[in-house]
């Protein structure tokens, strides 16, 4: 399969599932408004939420895929089956138990998470019910991790990709049709959740079976890649907690602030979200499969000039964004977000907070580049290691920041924060030899930087100011919008190519 092909086929999946999102978002507030069955509802989903974050999609892909990988290179299809179905049995299992536990101590979860919900018993009723409705995600969603596994290292991007956008679809439906059928409604909301796991799964499941690879019941927890892939996982998991605790911490200094901080981060983090989705979590997605299947086949040369090709698209496509988002910050939040009780000052404010963040984009995505350059060599604690220095690099400067930039300087922080980090990747992965680049580089710098220039010059000339972005009616900002987007990537890679890039030049086939 074509690198690039693949490249656009889960950036555009993942695209629909962020629009999704905002829709489930908007819906969900003009159904239920923001009083205490959302916020119980937010709670419940929460945890379960954040186990899938911290396991399923985090510890566990980048423990598994790699070994998946070098069982598939090395031993052939029919040992990886077996690995497959020793390890979904195992993990099934051990998610059967977490869930249980989930369900039965549901108040005492509460308590822990929300104990001032303790205070309005027919609210703490309420999120008790809830979270016992949607723990049960988190086994959904872990099985939904292993088989998306599956198919990256086959190279199925398409499916996994695609399958996150039914879970929003599964809450719209149930908040706009089964919500009055419910009592409260609120409940309708979170079997919308349990729904869209279970379809998610499905969806994927027949994925496998029509790769020949759906798991059979194999209970044989002692088997030598399960305990391999069982070992990174503690390292993994910690890994991807420190991200998870850098933003906890970021909501604490928030929470000193005035008020509104915490919303203004929020909505900007949510227009990062974007950037970083596409591009970042896309390119680590498909790049993961392939290096472990070099590092399997010990072709270092390959290696590095994979490596290579991820971080020369990366610059090409999340500079520009980067750049975009700088200039166009009054814009974008003004379109968005700019009604009802989000004042003009809201949209100032949010402005700071995100472009604040835009200086740390790229650094942001590189991490999503340069990580999979050690996970794929089954090395996890390079990164976690390089993560925890990150975490306090980014608490130092948070210190430092926030006395002046207020919660500017917690988005610059963990900008910052992720530059850092990505150097050090980098850093790392030269001093080992894991990374050679390529020729052409500073040609290649050059000619983006021109092009960058050329597509700044144009967004800033065309926006015509931000002031009158405050007086537009919803379709004047939105027309606006629309053409500076269009005109702007026009711009940009007409320019390149204009300067010789030609989209051949950056095609890829993935490892086989």
């Amino acid at each position: 399969m074509n690198l690039l092909r693949a490249l656009a086929a889960v950036s555009s999946m993942t695209l629909l599932s962020r629009i999704l999102g905002f829709a489930r978002d908007a819906i969900i507030a003009r159904v239920f408004g923001a009083g205490a069955a959302t916020d119980a509802f937010v709670v419940a989903f929460k945890l379960p939420n954040l186990l899938r974050r911290l396991f399923a999609e985090g510890a566990f892909s980048q423990a598994f895929v790699p070994i998946l990988a070098e069982y598939r290179n090395q031993r052939g299809d029919v040992e990886t089956h077996v690995l497959i179905n020793r390890v979904a049995t195992v993990l099934f299992a051990v998610l059967m138990v977490v869930a249980a536990l989930g369900v039965l101590g549901a108040p005492l979860v509460i308590l822990v998470v929300a104990p001032g919900f303790s205070a309005t018993p027919d609210k703490f009723a309420l999120t008790v019910d809830l979270m016992r409705i949607v723990f049960p995600y988190i086994v959904f969603m872990s099985l939904v991790a292993l088989a998306a596994g599956v198919l990256n290292t086959w190279s199925r991007f398409m499916l996994p990709a695609f399958t996150p956008a039914l879970l929003n679809v599964a809450m719209i439906l149930a908040a706009v049709f089964a919500a009055p059928w419910f009592d409260p409604p609120i409940i309708a909301l979170a079997w919308g959740a349990f729904l869209g796991g279970t379809l998610q799964l499905a969806l994927q499941w027949h994925g496998l079976k029509r790769l020949g690879m759906l798991p059979r019941w194999d209970w044989a927890p002692k088997d030598p890649g399960v305990r391999r892939i069982l070992k990174l996982m503690g390292p993994a998991a910690l890994g991807v907690s420190v991200a998870q605790i850098s933003l906890i911490l970021n909501t604490v200094f928030a929470s000193f602030l005035g008020t509104g901080s915490v919303s203004w981060l929020y909505y900007a983090d949510r227009l990062m979200e974007f950037p970083t989705g596409l591009l970042g979590v896309a390119l680590g997605t498909i790049l993961l499969p392939s290096l472990a299947r070099h590092y399997a086949d010990n072709d270092t040369s390959q290696y590095s000039k994979l490596l290579d090709w991820g971080l020369r698209m990366t610059l090409m496509l999340a500079a520009p964004a980067a750049l975009a988002l700088g200039i166009l910050a009054v814009p974008l939040i003004a379109t968005l977000f700019f009604y009802g009780e989000f004042t003009a000052h809201d949209v100032e404010m949010t402005r700071w907070a995100l472009v604040a963040y835009s200086v740390g984009l790229l650094g942001l995505i590189l991490v999503k580049v340069l990580a999979p350059g050690f996970y794929a060599r089954q090395n996890i604690k390079t990164p976690v290691k390089i993560a925890i220095l990150t975490l306090v690099a980014t608490q130092a400067m948070n210190l430092m920041f926030i006395w002046h930039l207020k919660h500017a300087g917690l988005a610059l922080s963990i900008g910052l924060g992720a530059c850092l980090n990505a150097g050090i990747l980098l850093y790392k992965l030269r001093r080992h030899a894991i990374y050679q680049p390529q020729p052409g580089w500073y040609a290649f710098m050059a000619k983006m930087g021109l092009a960058l220039a050329a597509m700044g010059t144009f967004l800033w000339f065309a926006m015509a100011g931000e002031a009158r972005w405050l007086s537009y009616h919803f379709a004047e900002r939105a027309l606006h919008m629309s053409g500076l987007v269009a005109g702007g990537v026009l711009i940009y890679f007409a320019t390149l190519g204009l300067l010789g890039f030609r989209p051949a030049d950056f095609k890829r086939r993935a490892a086989e």
